[in-house]
């Protein structure tokens, strides 16, 4: 999703429309490498009974099909001077001269936008006879985004899918939260009484999972909620339910993606020292902002135990750090004017020490990988690492649990958007 975004983001900042289309019975238009065989269609008459059907094109169903389908769309798209990024594979772009064209492709859905609208003219009738494709205009709901346009720019949300989970879950009635969990709620895995059925819990934290795509203020919450898949119990399906309270307050807040001209691109990292009460691992969490839009974001438990709130927020620093390396280029293929070197903020002034100091002291041997990636993008102008106070930490959101006053705060500075109903 953190193409989809900046490429939404980028094309509202250079005032491209962006189009969709939708190709008909997709899976249908793959070539078969291998020999599959089925059997006979019931109300196919055939004489020997014995007989099966060897297929010469994929079938929905086949475990093969999506593979085929990506790679009939690709040869089509190489046909027509089109390269497919290196950074993601469901990209592609052509660049002749002034004139440049994206295409974004999930599965049969594609997005469209470019500097030449003949050229946009000229590759929807190739696909159109190529495929068979539905032209549904301007981009307005993809991937159960939606996106609201506004003179300043535009608002991507989800307020369809958030109102249909209230309503799946019955909480439509239920008294809205000012934030999606209780500063002092801290879940164990084994304490309480196991759900009789986990699917709902499965369900509902996969479908909060989806929801962060926009919803980057309930990211925390998710993946706390997600270390509890395996053995769910009442107590976390309380908090889960607690998060839908919160969403039921503004289910139609979103990102807000301006369209001004700032391509600066800025990134805050936090970490959230020992936070585990079993594991005592630490959370680490970043957000990238181009601009003011954010367009990349993460939180998660790190896979290690941190000696110090240094080395925690170090290794936090060195997970947006191995992003930034790939967005970089990411966004010099989307034609972004990027600014070197890339700020990255942090909270704690040890972390930016550790970076700076050349000599890897006996106490910082255990990240000492970690320093050498951070130092060598540092030396290579890469990124630039910079101090900033706790109260103006974006990642704050990301990596704990706050009060609603804080909350709301933190979303005022990221400029959370609420879509109108449509």
């Amino acid at each position: 999703m953190t193409t989809v975004r900046a490429l939404i983001g980028i094309a509202a900042k250079k005032n491209w429309d962006v189009f969709q289309l939708d190709v008909n019975n997709t899976f249908l238009h793959g070539d078969l490498n291998e020999e599959v065989y089925m059997q006979v269609p019931s109300g196919l008459l055939v004489e020997n009974q014995n007989l099966v059907c060897k297929l010469n094109k994929s079938l929905y169903g086949l475990k093969q099909a999506s593979r085929q389908w990506y790679a009939k769309l690709t040869e089509a798209l190489c046909f027509k001077g089109y390269v497919h990024s290196m950074l993601d594979y469901s990209l592609f772009y052509k660049k002749e001269g002034k004139s440049i064209i994206f295409v974004v492709v999930n599965v049969d859905d594609v997005l469209l936008t470019r500097t030449d609208l003949e050229e946009i003219k000229a590759l929807k009738s190739f696909l159109h006879e190529t495929f068979k494709i539905k032209d549904l205009g301007r981009l307005h709901y993809f991937l159960g985004l939606e996106i609201l346009y506004k003179h300043d720019g535009a608002i991507v949300t989800q307020r369809k899918f958030t109102n249909d989970l209230l309503k799946e879950f019955e909480f439509s009635h239920y008294t809205p939260m000012a934030s999606p969990l209780d500063p002092s709620t801290k879940l164990k895995a084994t304490e309480g009484t196991l759900l009789t059925d986990p699917t709902q819990y499965r369900k509902l934290v996969g479908k909060l999972n989806f929801l962060s795509n926009t919803r980057l203020d309930i990211t925390y919450s998710v993946q706390h909620l997600s270390q509890c898949m395996q053995s769910p119990r009442v107590s976390h399906l309380k908090v889960a339910m607690h998060v839908l309270g919160y969403l039921k307050s503004d289910p139609g807040m979103g990102i807000f993606l301006s369209n001004n001209g700032d391509y600066r691109l800025r990134d805050f990292c936090d970490s959230d020292w020992a936070a585990c009460p079993e594991t005592r691992k630490s959370v680490s969490s970043y957000i990238v902002l181009l601009g003011d839009n954010p367009i990349s974001w993460k939180s998660k438990k790190q896979s290690t135990v941190s000696l110090s709130s240094a080395e925690a927020k170090y290794r936090s620093a060195r997970k947006v750090v191995a992003e930034l390396v790939w967005l970089s280029k990411l966004l010099g293929e989307l034609t972004v004017p990027l600014s070197l070197p890339i700020p990255v903020y942090c909270d704690n002034q040890a972390a930016l020490h550790i970076a700076k100091n050349p000599v890897f002291l006996e106490r910082t041997k255990n990240i000492e990988i970690d320093c050498h990636f951070v130092k060598d993008k540092v030396i290579e102008g890469l990124i630039s690492l910079h101090y900033v106070h706790t109260n103006n930490q974006l990642a704050d959101i990301l990596t704990k649990s706050l009060t609603g006053i804080k909350h709301s705060s933190l979303l005022h500075k990221l400029e959370m958007n609420t879509s109108l109903p449509t």
